[in-house]
């Protein structure tokens, strides 16, 4: 059955949907790698977007986390999620007899992980985090959907349902706060610009693809959303997953570990392995006009299997300066991807601020800069998922782009990833 055959039903149909449900044969693993893990990276993808390229704003004032710190938050909150599934399946189970349920692990973990996924499903709005609030209200539904299944897949008695629900949302409420604890250790929390929230979602959008869905903010930030896209990512997961699982069949940690390594880059669509850091800063001048080169590094690095290379160079003429930066986020980069089924756009303006985020063909460009030409930033997403950052002090923000088309943008486009 595939993933949209088993989400439709339970989100439209759950009474009729839990005992065909309970029927099913399956197994912890193949519930996990084929639903859990692919669901699980909508709001964790959704908010690293959100949070690095649409950012937080509210009463004038206008946050926007890096996109390394992104990432990290991006891998930290998805770890979190998919062991509060475990945590909470383990909950359901072992919580059966007080109800007079019956114990089953794999049953507990089919009510989590089916039972949440109007919870996953409504991280989608994390694209904009003014509108983060809604994907809780899309929350609200999954306690429902659970309500309908515990007694069908944990067989207690039908009037004991409510209780035993009540129970679980709590186990779940605090499971939240514990991942909300832990992310927050890690990068900055995601609060704020609640308030005065207007949405309009439209399906289709002049001159797009039909079947998008467009989601509109008061502010002038605009994301579109390609189902497609996101299905071809879910099946890349899905089949990372079913390695994952042969791998862990097999008992050889080795190879779960790397087969793990390779379902974190199928979330984002990257090859696994970055082009290499002395690559990336040939691509950097010596100079730029009469801004002399004042330092140059390369760095790379790896964690929890996912690997990552960058360059960066300043560059200083007097009170002028420049860095400018290119970073490779390898296994978990695939920004292409991300930006490919989210179509960010973004047009704003104060009395002493632009800002703005379009596409330009298959890449995505933010600028944001003083109107006195005192600060500047400019970042290109380029079609392989390869960040070009531009920042700049009492450098204007047409010499930035003309820096950036200097640096041969489609040559670090064309670089190719070493094979797995």
């Amino acid at each position: 059955m595939s993933l949209i055959e088993r989400v439709q039903p339970i989100l439209v149909r759950p009474k009729q949907t839990w005992p065909v449900i309970a029927a099913e044969a399956g197994d912890a693993a193949s519930i996990f790698t084929g639903y859990v893990m692919i669901l699980a990276a909508i709001p964790a993808v959704a908010a690293f977007i959100g949070l690095t390229l649409v950012g937080v704003g509210g009463f004038g004032v206008s946050y926007r986390l890096p996109i390394l710190s992104g990432l990290v938050q991006m891998i930290v909150s998805y770890l979190l999620t998919l062991a509060m599934v475990f945590v909470l399946a383990m909950l359901v189970n072992g919580l059966a007899p007080s109800f007079g349920g019956t114990k089953d692990s794999v049953r507990a973990l089919k009510l989590v992980a089916y039972g949440t996924t109007a919870s996953f499903l409504g991280g989608i709005f994390n694209l904009i985090p003014m509108l983060s609030l809604l994907g809780v209200l899309a929350s609200l539904y999954s306690i429902y959907l659970i309500y309908t299944g515990i007694a069908v897949m944990m067989r207690c008695p039908p009037d004991k349902a409510g209780a035993y629900t009540a129970v679980v949302i709590v186990c779940g409420i605090v499971a939240s706060v514990v991942i909300i604890g832990v992310a927050a250790l890690v990068t900055p929390g995601r609060g704020g610009g609640l308030t005065g929230i207007a949405t309009g979602m439209a399906n289709g959008t002049a001159g797009g693809p039909p079947g998008n869905v467009t989601i509109k903010a008061p502010d002038g930030t605009s994301v579109t959303i390609n189902p497609g896209a996101m299905a071809e990512m879910a099946k890349r997961m899905e089949e990372a997953g079913k390695r994952m699982e042969e791998a862990q069949k097999s008992g050889d940690s080795a190879a779960a570990g790397k087969a793990a390594g390779e379902m974190m880059g199928a979330l984002a669509g990257g090859s696994g392995k970055p082009i290499a850091s002395a690559d990336l800063k040939t691509m950097l001048p010596e100079s730029i006009g009469d801004l002399k080169r004042t330092g140059i590094e390369a760095s790379s690095g790896e964690a929890m299997g996912i690997a990552g290379s960058s360059a960066k160079a300043t560059y200083a003429n007097g009170e002028r300066d420049l860095t400018l930066s290119i970073t490779d986020s390898g296994g978990l980069a695939g920004l292409a991807a991300m930006a490919g089924w989210a179509n960010m756009t973004l047009d704003k303006e104060t009395d002493g601020k632009v800002e703005k985020v379009y596409k330009d063909g298959a890449r995505t460009v933010h600028e944001e800069y003083r109107k006195d030409g005192s600060h500047g930033e400019l970042t290109v997403i380029l079609a392989n998922g390869v960040i070009v950052d531009a920042d700049g002090n009492r450098v204007d923000i047409d010499t930035m782009k003309k820096v950036l088309a200097g640096l041969d943008l489609a040559r670090i486009e064309a670089m190719k990833r070493p094979a797995k």
